[in-house]
């Protein structure tokens, strides 16, 4: 072979080798480019999912904290214990009729103190109806001289039951003669009232000439918009000389309407100031749960109506004084009629009896 044909076969071999070399380069680059991104790829997962899991556990703690909190603050409360689902007696007829609807009592006792057990009666009861689906609110006072029946006591003024028996005769009173599905009430020393109002800065109310003439609210002469402290709302909501009972009770609720609404307006930290002062002067039946499910529905609650029941009454001394509703039945009639859209309601035999005992006792039909 010759020496130029020796040179040209090496040359052609080391482009050979320098091809191959090269497409091994190209094959290596390939599989790192091709590499690099999959790892990117897991590693931004890696991060998203920790994020993630960071700001879960940063959820569950503040969570457990306002949890926490939330149940500290109920737990001030003083929980009754001694009523059970069994003790309260509702109409099954009833439940399904207004099954829609929630109610609670509220009992004002006119206490110095807060002993919230029988022997005190209850100068305030105050229906609360909810409608489960609009989340309106209606209030209704049943009067604390309305003459109705008591188990075990006979016809009697309303406001003695919970004298009598506590909070579980009353609801049962009221479930009984006015045909309603009462399982929850919650119970107020109404003089706490004054720390409430001092508590949310005063409540305004329109003072008439008559309830400024009483004497009855300090520093308050003349007619007029005011806002009022504690004493004085409380003064306001206790006035009964200058009218009568059923413009008291309105007077207590239109005092409640105002604390409400300013309640509604507040924020976190006027909440937790007012909780703090309320709360010790409560007691209830209405669970923890309960309670905790009831507070973010509070803030949506509309109060749209306010009244006094019975309807038509008519006044008696016995005994005592009394009011006589004209009649029971024609009252719960209307009542279910304003509160749960109930145009041609048909009470229960039980009202019919008792609102037939109450014409035979008075002589009042009309």
């Amino acid at each position: 072979m010759k020496k130029d044909d020796i040179s040209k076969s090496d040359n052609t071999k080391t482009e050979k080798a320098k091809h191959s070399n090269n497409s091994k380069n190209i094959k290596k680059a390939e599989t790192t480019d091709t590499k690099k991104p999959k790892s990117k790829g897991k590693k931004i997962a890696i991060v998203i999912i920790s994020i993630f899991l960071i700001l879960f556990i940063l959820i569950a703690i503040l969570f457990a904290i306002a949890l926490t909190y939330i149940n500290n603050m109920i737990n001030l409360v003083e929980y009754d214990e001694s009523i059970s689902e069994g003790d309260i007696i509702v109409n099954s007829k009833v439940a399904e009729d207004i099954s829609n609807y929630r109610n609670i009592v509220l009992f004002g006792l006119d206490a110095r103190a807060d002993t919230f057990s029988p022997g005190n009666r209850s100068d305030c009861i105050i229906l609360v109806t909810i409608n489960n689906t609009t989340h309106d609110v209606a209030l209704t006072s049943v009067y604390r001289d309305t003459y109705l029946d008591i188990d075990g006591y006979g016809l009697d003024k309303v406001t003695h039951a919970y004298s009598y028996g506590g909070a579980l005769l009353a609801m049962n009173t009221l479930n009984k003669n006015l045909d309603l599905n009462i399982s929850e009430y919650v119970t107020v020393n109404f003089d706490t009232v004054k720390t409430v109002v001092d508590s949310i800065g005063g409540v305004t109310i329109n003072i008439t000439s008559a309830e400024a003439g009483s004497g009855s609210i300090p520093g308050i002469s003349t007619a007029g918009r005011y806002n009022l402290n504690g004493e004085q709302a409380l003064a306001y909501s206790r006035i009964r000389k200058i009218d009568t009972d059923y413009k008291r009770t309105e007077r207590m609720r239109t005092v409640l309407t105002e604390i409400f609404n300013k309640v509604q307006s507040m924020d976190i930290g006027q909440l937790n100031n007012l909780l703090n002062i309320v709360l010790p002067h409560i007691r209830t039946n209405i669970n923890q749960n309960e309670i905790i499910n009831l507070i973010p529905q509070v803030l949506s609650f509309n109060i749209k109506d306010s009244e006094g029941w019975p309807y038509e009454t008519r006044g008696k001394t016995m005994y005592a004084w009394y009011g006589i509703p004209i009649t029971l039945e024609s009252n719960v009639q209307k009542l279910h009629a304003n509160l749960f859209n109930s145009e041609n309601y048909e009470v229960s035999d039980t009202v019919k009896e008792i609102s037939n005992k109450i014409v035979n006792v008075t002589g009042y039909n009309s």
